[in-house]
């Protein structure tokens, strides 16, 4: 098992930034792929990122690419989701979810079993 919280959400300026944490509880942090995904209001939930277990690789969605970097600290079972020059469209809920799955699947929210309560970024234009 493994609980999932996300912090680090908050209102911001069109081209500022911002970081989120993601704080797991359990032993087996270190084993899981981590993503972080975001929900829209009336769209669906849309992969935003993602981090192998040993942090060697990372995956990102094209709208966020060259803004976002994920990174991952194993010893405080922790991961971190650096936002910079926000546009108003990354406005959305974002949950942190983990994998027990290949990174093959790191953009299939269907493959992450556990999931954070979710932190509402807001970018103003």
């Amino acid at each position: 098992q493994v609980q999932l919280v996300e912090s680090g959400g908050g209102l911001v300026q069109a081209g500022g930034s911002l970081r989120l944490s993601c704080a797991a509880s359990g032993r087996t942090f270190s084993s899981y792929l981590m993503g972080w995904f975001r929900q829209a209001p009336g769209k669906e939930r849309e992969f935003v990122a993602a981090i192998s277990w040993n942090a060697l690789r990372t995956y990102y969605a094209d709208s966020v690419k060259g803004r976002f970097t994920l990174s991952r600290d194993n010893a405080k079972n922790t991961v971190y989701l650096q936002m910079n020059s926000l546009k108003p469209e990354d406005t959305a809920v974002y949950y942190c979810a983990a994998s027990s799955y290949s990174d093959i699947w790191y953009a299939d929210l269907r493959k992450y079993a556990y999931w954070g309560q979710g932190t509402q970024v807001t970018v103003s234009s």
